[in-house]
């Protein structure tokens, strides 16, 4: 019994320092990267290669001062990135890294995972509204909305891979695919995902709640120390979690050739994704708001029924 509780709280500690340190380190590599696709140099100043701008760039939102405005509704402000963060870790438990690695092996993992996933909306709308700014407010309203309503299309874009494995345990869904890989038979699927998990942790080209052009700063406008960098580490602990759900339900979580442990495998196929995050970031510009909306509603919402009626009419039709 006392091993099993220490292999379980070794497992939890592994997994709490291997996301605070890729947060923190996704810093960095996302300005070689973004240096890198735009040609230019990036951070190389800093320490060898610049790794020390992780350190620079902690040391300031340690020491710089964490001010509350007077006119905000302190206990909600403050609560506010806290509930991101949380949501986040939470919906890491029932992530399997590999067999066995895993915190909490769920029957219904995928459904805890949607239900933390959409805890964030509430981070956004609370941190706008009590920080009693209109710009701020005006940034919560579009996050709000748009997390929810992508929300919509991720979960019904699950569905398929639900009827082809049987399951809503991560663990199961990743065994069913020894034989084929799900973005194959559910590739229409697998992009609608996607492209929802991109909406989900409001990245370019879908960062309009924080808008600076015409919000300032959005949602996170009167942050500043580490209140603002627990919204900054949120967010890219948001980017390791859809690159991580990916990797699992649709490429085979940790499944590929005995030439790597597995473990690796889960790991070399999340850091690819977390890459596309990065290089849409170079990329592509941002639409407008109601371009964004009219193109879930009407575009990614009958795509996405009309894949679950597909898949489920296969299986019908193959009679599993």
């Amino acid at each position: 019994m006392e091993e099993a509780t220490s292999t379980y709280l070794l497992i939890i500690g592994g997994v709490l320092f291997a996301l605070l340190n890729v947060a923190a380190g996704l810093i960095w590599v996302e300005r070689r990267m973004l240096a890198l696709w735009q040609d230019r140099y990036g951070p190389n100043r800093a320490g060898p290669f610049g790794l020390f701008i992780v350190l620079a760039d902690s040391l300031k939102l340690f020491f710089k001062e964490d001010w509350i405005p007077p006119f905000a509704d302190k206990p909600v402000f403050i609560i506010a990135p806290a509930i991101v963060m949380a949501s986040v870790l939470m919906a890491f438990a029932v992530v399997p890294f590999a067999p066995g690695i895993v915190v909490a092996d769920l029957n219904i993992g995928l459904l805890f995972f949607l239900a933390m996933s959409s805890m964030g909306a509430y981070s956004i709308i609370l941190g706008g509204w009590a920080s009693n700014n209109k710009y701020s407010l005006l940034g919560a309203m579009r996050g709000a909305a748009q997390m929810i309503s992508y929300e919509v299309f991720m979960g019904l874009s699950l569905m398929g891979v639900v009827l082809m494995s049987g399951s809503f345990n991560l663990t199961e869904i990743v065994e069913a695919q020894r034989g084929l890989w799900f973005f194959i038979p559910q590739l229409l699927g697998f992009v609608i995902f996607f492209i929802a998990g991109i909406a989900e942790t409001h990245r370019l080209p879908f960062d309009i709640p924080e808008a600076e052009s015409e919000l300032s700063a959005g949602f996170h406008s009167e942050y500043s120390g580490m209140k603002f960098g627990i919204f900054f580490i949120g967010e890219y602990m948001g980017i390791t979690l859809i690159s991580c759900m990916v990797v699992l339900l649709y490429f085979g979580g940790w499944l590929g050739p005995d030439l790597l442990p597995p473990i690796v495998w889960f790991i070399l196929k999340v850091f690819a994704f977390i890459s596309v995050f990065i290089l849409l970031r170079a990329s592509l510009p941002r639409p407008r708001y109601d371009q964004l909306m009219e193109y879930g509603w009407k575009i990614l919402l009958p795509l996405t029924l009309l894949n679950l009626v597909v898949t489920g009419g296969v299986l019908l039709w193959l009679g599993e």
